[in-house]
């Protein structure tokens, strides 16, 4: 990470009372509710889980630590969000004065979420094995309860992301880079969520997935507004910009979590356990708080933000904000709570192998009615092909109500793209995929050779730099800035580079399924999360600077382009011959402990995988060659239409010219009397 060549802002001359004091007050609330709670209902029943009870200092020390946890991670996002996104840098691409205060602040807190990650590691170890705390302290246990249980190894990777986080704040300041920190913050939030108390049990995807909603959007609006309070308490300039969008983020997070809160609880606790069981009452008591925070908190910003238009000061705006966050960090309490006191329906459940294993029952063998009619809906996948479609849509619209028109062919092959997404993660092939071999072969190819190339041909790019609204001269960048930003930023050019695309979107066949990465995968629904994401995005880099509309960062000759498609062809197939001609099972172990009755012959199945890998491979370059072809034709008449043009402007006023240069040339060899 590089520092930019301007000295770094001094913030001190326009620091005011902090935000720290009212933090403390709000961090000791949300721990008195929490252990109060978790001390009223009982907590985690150690007998239910078959442990002894660890003693008082562990059972309510994890509550205390993931409290200061969780406090500190919403702090460190939300100021990056804010020194990002909210308040503007300077034209040269360095932080502002309100910038770099946001980014100081994050790595405060990017330390304090240091260590309580780390110390949440040894408790958490200690609490799942159901001994005290100082007994994991010793090296030797410590080392065999953390490879034991996953919980305490996702703590140590968080840790060690928030340390990369608090010395990448140190070390940048350059907006690129902390928008780049920004996103590693929130990444930071996937390992605890994927591994905790959601993702074991029956339909543990909807529950992991729904949590990973939950804690991202939780993260951004109790972080963004500790952030804008901070923001506004050190009297920061663009504060009626920083409000208005960050009224924004916080309306779109509630709503994510209000949905993502109902499905997740909806999958742990049936309407009728509400108000029967500790659990219910807290899940109630969350949703109450929720709403009061979401329709308060909406309406006392919009009014500050009219207040501030309206040239009144921010002393409003900190007033609502702080009390606000006082109630917000206070629903972090009973979260917490909530996260350590069993669901009910975790208790009586008795999840089959398939269950447990998968997150759901397969009801027969995968025949095609099945394939296309069984669908679970993916809430990661699944929402994300609706929402591509909704925002495509939108900018379409905006587009033709201003009167300017857009490809029809675009807008068919973005949505075709939008619907192959859906039904490669949530119909029946994204049901039984983890479970056969197969199936998983259609399914990657779906996401790595389909959907990749209809999003390609649908331009995203250019028709968000086209509907978005320029920012203008002296105005603050906005989505389009950023959009463009990122497009020629250096980390776009290194994954449109041909060599690095080719190597991810081929290399990724091989180092997957034939270094033992799958096979570690298998039981692990955050690892088919990453093998999907992985699967499109190496797939949209690879055909972005072949067959893309939008400009590529680098830009590929025609005989480059088709060069680069061939290239990729003879590893495609001998992957698929390998596969076909393999004597040992892929992820023997997990299939086998699936043991499917319509499964007898797991060599079979991967041997039809290895057949659907290599025949997949003509469809796309048939569609490759077909864009190809029609794009060059385009270009010639574009070309033609251009030299019409010019010809028609300039008149004859070009064969004139060349006509004297002709007989300027012929009276030149012309010997003379």
């Amino acid at each position: 990470m590089s520092t930019e060549a301007d000295p770094a802002p001094d913030v001190r001359v326009r620091r005011r009372a902090g935000t720290a004091p009212l933090l403390a007050v709000g961090v000791l609330l949300a721990v008195v509710v929490a252990v109060g709670l978790v001390a009223l209902t009982g907590g985690i029943s150690y007998a239910v889980a078959g442990l002894t009870d660890p003693g008082a200092v562990t059972t309510y020390g994890i509550t205390v630590v993931r409290v200061a946890a969780d406090v500190s991670a919403a702090v460190c996002i939300g100021s990056l969000l804010l020194a990002a996104f909210l308040v503007p840098p300077q034209k040269s691409g360095t932080l502002d004065v309100d910038g770099y205060a946001g980014l100081r602040t994050a790595g405060f807190a990017a330390w304090a979420w240091f260590v309580f990650a780390l110390a949440s590691v040894f408790f958490t170890a200690a609490d799942g094995a159901g001994r005290p705390v100082t007994e994991v302290l010793r090296p030797e246990v410590f080392v065999n309860f953390v490879g034991a249980i996953e919980q305490p190894k996702a703590w140590l990777i968080t840790a060690f992301i928030a340390l990369l986080l608090a010395l990448g704040c140190r070390l940048v300041l350059s907006w690129g880079w902390t928008a780049t920190l920004f996103f590693v913050s929130v990444g930071a939030l996937i390992p605890v969520a994927v591994t905790g108390h959601s993702a074991s049990g029956g339909s543990h995807d909807m529950a992991t997935n729904s949590l990973l909603y939950h804690l991202v959007g939780a993260a951004v609006w109790v972080g963004g507004l500790i952030a804008l309070l901070a923001h506004a308490r050190r009297r920061g300039s663009h504060l009626t910009l920083a409000a208005t969008r960050f009224s924004k983020v916080a309306l779109v997070s509630w709503i994510v979590m209000a949905l993502s809160g109902v499905v997740n609880a909806l999958v742990r606790v049936t309407p009728g356990q509400l108000l029967s069981t500790d659990y219910g009452l807290l899940v109630l008591a969350k949703v109450v708080a929720l709403v009061v925070l979401g329709v308060f908190g909406h309406q006392q910003r919009q009014r500050s933000v009219r207040g501030l238009q309206d040239g009144a000061g921010g002393g409003q705006l900190v007033r609502l904000a702080a009390v606000e966050v006082l109630i917000m960090l206070v629903t972090i309490g009973l979260a917490t709570a909530l996260s350590r006191t069993p669901p009910p329906a975790e208790i009586a459940a008795q999840p089959s192998t398939t269950e447990l294993l998968l997150g759901w029952n397969l009801q027969g063998e995968p025949t095609v009615w099945r394939l296309i009619a069984d669908w679970r809906f993916d809430l990661i996948y699944g929402t994300a092909a609706i929402v591509l479609a909704a925002l495509y849509l939108a900018g379409v619209r905006r587009l033709r109500r201003r009167g300017d028109a857009w490809p029809v062919g675009r807008t068919i092959a973005w949505l075709a793209g939008c619907l192959l997404l859906l039904i490669a993660t949530s119909s029946g092939i994204g049901r039984y995929a983890p479970a056969m071999f197969s199936i998983h072969m259609v399914n990657h190819m779906l996401l790595s050779m389909g959907a990749p190339v209809l999003f390609v041909l649908g331009g995203p790019v250019t028709l968000a730099l086209r509907a978005l609204p320029t920012a203008g001269r002296n105005a603050p960048p906005g989505p389009r800035e950023w959009l463009l930003a990122f497009v020629h930023s250096p980390v776009a050019r290194v994954l449109t580079n041909p060599i690095v695309a080719l190597a991810l979107f081929v290399g990724s066949f091989y180092g997957l399924y034939y270094s033992g990465l799958f096979d570690a995968a298998l039981d692990h629904h955050w690892a088919h999360l990453a093998m999907n994401a992985h699967f499109l995005l190496a797939g949209y880099v690879f055909y972005w600077p072949v067959i893309g509309i939008d400009p590529a960062p680098r830009k590929l000759p025609p005989l480059g382009k088709l060069g680069l498609v061939f290239a990729s062809m003879p590893f495609h197939a001998f992957f698929g011959v390998t596969l076909m001609n393999m004597q040992t099972v892929i992820g023997e172990s997990f299939y086998r402990s699936l043991d499917l009755p319509w499964v007898d012959n797991l060599l079979l199945d991967q041997r039809t995988g290895g057949g659907i890998a290599w025949a997949s491979g003509e469809l796309p370059v048939l569609l490759v060659m077909i864009a190809l072809l029609l794009q060059w034709a385009r270009a010639d008449d574009r070309e033609a239409k251009r030299r019409d043009r010019r010809e028609e402007a300039t008149g004859e006023q070009d064969l004139a010219a060349y006509n004297a240069m002709l007989k300027q040339l012929a009276d030149q060899g012309r010997p003379r009397d």
